[in-house]
């Protein structure tokens, strides 16, 4: 994404002059607050904007070589980008079998068969429920399932929205390993994630946005030791954004 300026209505700027990367074959951590513009970010990629009023009005963004910017979303994941939106939003009154096969409408029958195999093997839980309304599934499960459904389009770059919301701490490990292994199979991964620590631990690379630009970028190592971001996530939540906690910083270390 190079530049890029989301507006909704018209009216409210919500991504001001943003640009990010993710090289093929890794992860990438995107971390802000609520309104930063995270889900604005993956919804200017898959193109998912204009049901909910949104327009790219400056910048591209790019897939390898192709501008995609503004593309069809349909299109888009035949070129190979998939979404897992946050809140999981399975089909809650089908089965978890007609989930994962609804996930392959782009694809070939032979295709869908080989990412079925995959799916089933990378979830066993969801092969013994394939026959299970998705509805009745635990948050876990359903996190799992759509998950599952993304990667049955095969996808070279998959956008995960909030994996860990709303997940006990086991669950989050079980989501965190299944990112790992997903990434180890060659999937570039580009995740939006409250949960710091697990984002950064798993990713190569991270961003911090704080209304829609981004205010700090580098190795996912250095991000996870940096001690704004430590203050910001970990800490006591008393100041109210980034930009406040290097402004405390700065005068603290300007008092000593």
């Amino acid at each position: 994404m190079s530049n890029l300026e989301v507006v909704y209505d018209d009216v409210v700027l919500v991504l001001r002059g943003l640009s990010l990367e993710v090289p093929s074959g890794a992860v990438v951590a995107v971390l802000g607050a609520n309104g930063a513009g995270k889900t604005t970010l993956l919804r200017a990629i898959s193109g998912l904007l204009m049901p909910h009023r949104g327009k790219i009005t400056k910048g591209t963004v790019r897939l390898d070589d192709e501008d995609i910017t503004g593309m069809d979303p349909a299109k888009v994941v035949r070129r190979g980008i998939a979404q897992v939106l946050e809140g999981r939003r399975v089909f809650a009154e089908i089965t978890v079998d007609e989930n994962l096969r609804a996930g392959a409408h782009t694809r070939s029958r032979a295709e869908a068969r080989e990412s079925y195999a995959r799916v089933l093997d990378l979830f066993p839980l969801l092969a013994s429920r394939r026959k299970s309304i998705a509805g009745y599934l635990s948050g876990g499960e359903q996190q799992m399932l759509a998950i599952g459904r993304a990667l049955m389009a095969s996808p070279s770059l998959l956008l995960l929205d909030e994996p860990s919301l709303g997940l006990a701490p086991r669950l989050v490990e079980q989501v965190r390993d299944i990112i790992v292994e997903i990434n180890r199979q060659g999937t570039s991964v580009l995740l939006i994630e409250q949960n710091a620590v697990m984002a950064l631990a798993i990713a190569q690379a991270g961003y911090v946005l704080e209304n829609g630009k981004v205010v700090k970028d580098g190795p996912a190592a250095e991000l996870l030791a940096d001690e704004d971001i430590r203050e910001f996530y970990l800490g006591s939540g008393e100041r109210r954004s980034f930009a406040d906690i290097k402004t405390y910083r700065r005068r603290k270390r300007w008092s000593a």
